[in-house]
């Protein structure tokens, strides 16, 4: 395979298109803690000073969206005015219809909820059979958000993105090539003190030390100020983040975005499902590398498209590694929700560095490993 170079970014949660997912999936947990039931789509659009919210909502209960819009505003860091973006002063416009009956229907036969192909993916990169480059980034990016949140770093405003590129050698990351990170900051701050302190206090936390080499560049700013940023630089909207929230460049994307959206939405809940497969392929050692590509179309009760790839690093044949996890893992629309207990408000902590990764979330737990342990043998 020789050497090739794979790249991922994680924008922080000050991003304004990740507030953006921020926000719907906060509304999103709000519908169901409520309703468990409750269908929900769910856009948002961030300008300087204005927030909307748009979508079908189809719920037996009732919340105060503006309420919870501000306060995911303020809990990211936008408090004062002199950030540009305000979540006191925001205005929230809301435009929610009730959801399509021609929807409604295809999902109560227990049908997909809307047409969409979906990728998973592990591998052995990292502990958590994440890529090394989307691992790194996400690491990056919450650790900067942290010091910003924990008072450590007063002088860091809430806007930001990490971008981290690696060499791979034969399949396996070798070093970290480049490490580029862009902070929103207070004016006062003198360039090199930001640099000075990003790079000690996040990349040196961060990164091992052994994927660090003389020629690895960790720029911070490299562009100068950045004092103006979120919505008051740079309008924010939900889904523009897709590749970022899955495995970076390593794998495809399927193209959906997830945020808004509730698990009746089968381009979400088969994401999460592929994930889990993919992720009990490698973690018993049936593979190094494993994809896991599924097609849904709208209504239809069953997958319509199942393969897998493993890159040439599976220990038994394909066939064998398919015919387990159709085994094990239902493809069903209604079954995947049940399987994974997806009608709780879990879909915050997913907005924000990656839907894949985090060991809490239910698809990411180990629960079905024996089943294929007994595959190599």
């Amino acid at each position: 395979m020789g050497r090739t170079i794979k790249m991922a970014e994680s924008p922080m949660e000050g991003h304004p298109d990740k507030l953006a997912d921020l926000i719907a999936d906060a509304l999103l947990d709000e519908f169901l803690r409520k309703d468990p039931y409750s269908r929900v789509s769910l856009e948002i659009l961030l300008l300087s000073g204005m927030t909307f919210v748009a979508g079908h909502v189809s719920t037996e209960s009732y919340v105060d969206i503006p309420g919870i819009v501000r306060k995911t505003i303020k809990e990211t860091g936008y408090s004062r005015a002199e950030h540009g973006f305000d979540a006191d002063s925001s205005a929230v416009i809301t435009s929610i219809e009730e959801q399509s009956p021609d929807i409604v229907l295809g999902i109560s036969s227990e049908g997909a909820g809307d047409t969409a192909t979906v990728v998973g993916y592990a591998c052995t990169d990292t502990p958590n059979y994440m890529p090394l480059p989307i691992s790194l980034a996400h690491s990056l990016s919450q650790r900067i958000s942290e010091l910003r949140k924990s008072g450590k770093a007063p002088f860091l405003r809430p806007d930001g993105k990490v971008l981290v590129t690696v060499i791979y050698e034969d399949g396996k990351p070798l070093f970290v090539k480049d490490i580029i990170i862009f902070c929103q900051h207070d004016p006062e701050i003198p360039l090199e003190k930001l640099r000075d302190f990003v790079v000690e206090e996040a990349v040196k936390k961060v990164v091992p030390q052994d994927f660090i080499q003389m020629e690895t560049k960790m720029l911070v700013n490299p562009s100068g100020r950045f004092v103006l940023g979120g919505p008051a630089a740079d309008a924010g909207q939900t889904g523009r983040k897709i590749v970022s929230d899955a495995y970076g460049d390593v794998a495809y994307s399927g193209g959906s975005a997830f945020s808004g959206k509730d698990p009746t939405k089968t381009d979400r809940t088969a994401s999460y499902m592929a994930r889990m497969m993919a992720k009990h392929v490698v973690a018993s050692g049936l593979a190094q590398r494993c994809m896991v590509q599924m097609a849904y179309a709208f209504g239809m009760s069953e997958v319509i498209a199942f393969d897998v790839e493993t890159y040439n690093t599976e220990k038994v044949d394909k066939e064998r590694i398919k015919s387990r996890l159709l085994e094990v893992f239902p493809t069903n629309p209604k079954k995947m929700i049940d399987f994974l207990d997806l009608r709780k408000p879990i879909y915050k902590q997913t907005a924000c560095y990656g839907h894949f990764g985090k060991e809490n979330l239910p698809w990411e737990k180990l629960s079905k490993l024996e089943e294929f342990l007994d595959l190599k043998q």
